[in-house]
């Protein structure tokens, strides 16, 4: 029969004394939080009968942070995965007790995405927002801010050297890819088509920036047209493309740098 693991069995593989375990399962005095973690960790290593215990202890003691997020259309898939994963990370960190908000903007008018980031900013202690890079905003980062509030833009940067951060892609590499991608994927060299949601969006900017840089540099043989606005909506980015296809017979390859579903027809 194998032997239960015990408190001092805990406390000799955590490399910590049998009242520093105490401590943490009991809640008695403070205890660092290095240590509280190693002590869980052990615990759940070992099969200790309490893990589940110190866990909720540990949990009790993080800060509780209520943080808003402003995504772009809550009908769409894209974004209603990503407001799910977002509210799951925030459930499952270990850094803090998290509560999210999250909202969508109805369209892309700035001053609409402005309105929205003051209603959620009045009941969080940080919000991060998919947004256009526009005055406007810039100038609610700059209240926000001047208030103690952070900012992070997402997905595509905004206020940059005003907002907190930006958490997204290297959006210059990504237009690189996807430009290497059509250059090798390619039958034959030709026309390529590139749409971007707006010409507000940092992200598509970047996008565009190292897609045209790519063929230059690389495979100069294609030709890129003119940028599309597409509104990032599914029908004016089909209407467009049958409109190409019908005009250029030699299109090679085409590039969507914002999101759109895609349908086979």
């Amino acid at each position: 029969m194998v032997k239960r693991p015990t408190i001092s069995d805990l406390a000799r593989i955590s490399g910590v004394s049998v009242a520093t375990v105490d401590r943490v399962l009991n809640n008695r005095l403070p205890v660092r939080e290095e240590t509280a973690r190693r002590v869980y960790e052990t615990a759940t290593d070992i099969g200790y009968h309490a893990a589940g215990l110190i866990k909720q202890r540990m949990r009790q003691e993080l800060p509780e942070y209520r943080l808003g997020f402003l995504l772009l259309r809550g009908n769409d898939a894209f974004y209603g995965d990503f407001a799910r994963e977002l509210e799951l990370a925030i459930s499952q960190s270990q850094r803090f007790r998290g509560v999210a908000t999250i909202d969508f903007a109805s369209s892309l008018a700035p001053d609409e995405i402005a309105s929205q980031m003051r209603r959620l900013a009045a009941k969080s202690r940080a919000i991060a927002v998919v947004g256009p890079d526009h005055p406007t905003l810039t100038a609610v980062v700059e209240t926000l801010k001047a208030r103690g509030q952070p900012v992070f833009s997402v997905l595509s940067d905004f206020a940059a050297g005003i907002r907190e951060g930006y958490i997204g892609l290297d959006n210059r590499k990504v237009g690189r890819t996807a430009a290497w991608m059509i250059s090798k994927a390619a039958k034959r060299p030709g026309k390529v088509a590139l749409f971007v949601g707006s010409h507000r969006f940092h992200g598509h900017e970047l996008r565009e920036i190292g897609f045209r840089s790519f063929f230059r540099e690389h495979a100069p043989e294609f030709s890129v047209l003119e940028t599309l606005v597409n509104l990032e909506a599914n029908q004016v980015t089909h209407d467009a493309m049958i409109d190409l296809l019908a005009r250029y017979p030699d299109l090679a390859g085409c590039y969507v740098a914002g999101k759109i579903r895609v349908t086979r027809q």
